[in-house]
């Protein structure tokens, strides 16, 4: 009776040898890791998509693209769509005022948009992938690293019996059953990281189909003029609505 009281967490950990405590740390690492990237993108997800949202309404009731600059200068440009917005028009008075001159503004107002868009929506994608492989690798081997303080603390426990002499079903129990305390935490810290790591992917594709569907629409109204692009503006706000 006094030796299953012992048994537990605790104990285990007290005597537990170096490798079994060194990936104990290693798992509690990772859990912190995970836990600070799934917070923090959470948090700067739903900024950004009130933010977004609030912008892409004010830019389509907008009268002037003066009033649109007039905003980026105001609130800046902490979001996707302002930042796309905001080198666009760079872009636009760019090209008007210098032309073709130089070997990066070479071609028409449309290829030069063409570079610049591209460029913010590949920034922008990287920036959303940020923290993705810190999740990702947590939920991958997180299982593995517990599943090896398993192994090790079995095979610990099965050597300390061997020596001990002391083969009963109590005696074997108790230890083996400790060791399967890491494979418990393995599972503990990937769970979190693999619900965090897909509900992400799936946040920044719907992100990345509304910013490319408005840059499009963006394009098309430099490019052509506000009269072009008036159906396809009521197009972006219906769709905007629609993944709110």
């Amino acid at each position: 009776m006094p030796t299953e009281q012992t048994l537990g967490f605790a104990h285990f950990l007290v005597n537990a040898d170096g490798l079994g405590k060194t990936l104990f740390v290693l798992l509690t690492i990772m859990s912190l890791a995970s836990w600070y990237f799934i917070v923090g993108k959470a948090i700067t997800y739903l900024r950004q998509r009130r933010d977004s949202e609030r912008f892409v309404e004010m830019f389509w009731n907008a009268t002037t693209v003066e009033e649109v600059k007039n905003e980026i200068a105001t609130h800046g440009a902490h979001e996707p769509f302002s930042h796309l917005t905001s080198h666009a028009l760079y872009t636009t008075e760019h090209h008007d005022r210098i032309g073709g001159g130089k070997l990066g503004d070479a071609g028409t107002l449309g290829e030069s948009l063409t570079r610049a868009m591209r460029k913010v929506l590949d920034e922008e994608t990287s920036h959303l992938e940020n923290g993705l492989t810190v999740l990702a690798t947590v939920g991958a081997t997180a299982p593995f690293v517990g599943l090896l303080g398993t192994v090790w603390g079995v095979y610990g426990a099965l050597v300390s019996i061997g020596m001990s002499g002391a083969g009963t079903l109590d005696k074997v129990a108790g230890p083996v059953g400790e060791a399967l305390i890491m494979t418990g935490l393995g599972l503990a810290v990937a769970l979190p990281a693999v619900v965090g790591y897909n509900g992400f992917t799936r946040a920044n594709r719907v992100t990345m189909a509304r910013l490319d569907a408005f840059a499009h629409d963006l394009f098309s109204y430099l490019t052509t003029g506000p009269q072009a692009s008036q159906a396809a503006g009521s197009k972006v706000r219906n769709f905007t609505q629609g993944a709110a």
